[in-house]
């Protein structure tokens, strides 16, 4: 089972978080000398992001990279690369590296294997991994019923990253596959509010992973994940 952490409010979640991070990317350079960290996009991390850019770090042995990315420019509103740069890529953090999962390619499908290049240059196992979930169980990219799911999710595809196109959303996106995601040391997953909370509960119980992706991280038992949850 998962170690599942709880706060009483999203402030004291953040500090928490923020150093624990830290701690954890202060470990892997103090080890191996460089340090990566994987993050995810959407509103929820945005006062961690704010929070862990102003630990004391050695922030230039530390890369940056997202767990998966919309297929929009880096400066479009929607794109998780903006989101970093803007929040996260700030005071001491400013002078980490960065390496988007975007290129100058017209689809995700077509960049694939720049971004595959792009990834294999990163340090790993990365230092620490943050998803996020939806309300319908994806995390990532990792959507249900997503035509290359399966792909996506095969231990033995010998892929870093792939293209997908989830349902019933407009933008073509680019995702680490699950066994990129599992070349972690520690993979933690920030949930905010009751029906986070209750997707958790559900993505635990019995049923299938193809149901609700997030259970393929929940699941496995090479990497130690960390929930941190408040209401």
């Amino acid at each position: 089972m998962p170690e599942l952490k709880e706060f009483h409010d999203s402030p004291a979640l953040v500090a928490s978080l923020a150093e624990q991070v830290a701690g954890l990317l202060q470990t892997g350079i103090k080890e191996r000398g460089r340090a990566s960290l994987v993050v995810s996009g959407g509103t929820t991390p945005v006062p961690f992001f704010a929070a862990l850019s102003a630990q004391a770090l050695a922030w230039q042995q530390v890369t940056i990279t997202l767990a998966d990315e919309r297929w929009v420019d880096p400066a479009d509103p929607d794109s998780n690369e903006h989101l970093v740069r803007r929040y996260l890529l700030q005071n001491g953090a400013a002078s980490a590296g960065f390496v988007g999962l975007k290129t100058g390619a017209a689809t995700a499908r077509k960049g694939e294997k720049e971004c595959e290049d792009r990834l294999a240059l990163l340090p790993r196992p990365f230092a620490v991994l943050i998803l996020g979930m939806g309300n319908d169980g994806h995390t990532a990219s990792l959507f249900p019923q997503a035509t290359r799911l399966g792909e996506a999710l095969a231990m033995d595809s010998g892929r870093l990253c792939l293209a997908i196109t989830p349902p019933a959303t407009p933008h073509e996106r680019m995702t680490l596959t699950l066994p990129a995601l599992l070349q972690s040391r520690r993979i933690i997953l920030h949930l905010a509010g009751p029906g986070k909370r209750a997707v958790y509960e559900k993505a635990l119980a019995d049923g299938p992973v193809a149901e609700m992706p997030i259970r393929a991280v929940l699941r496995q038992t090479a990497v130690p994940v960390t929930v941190f949850w408040a209401p």
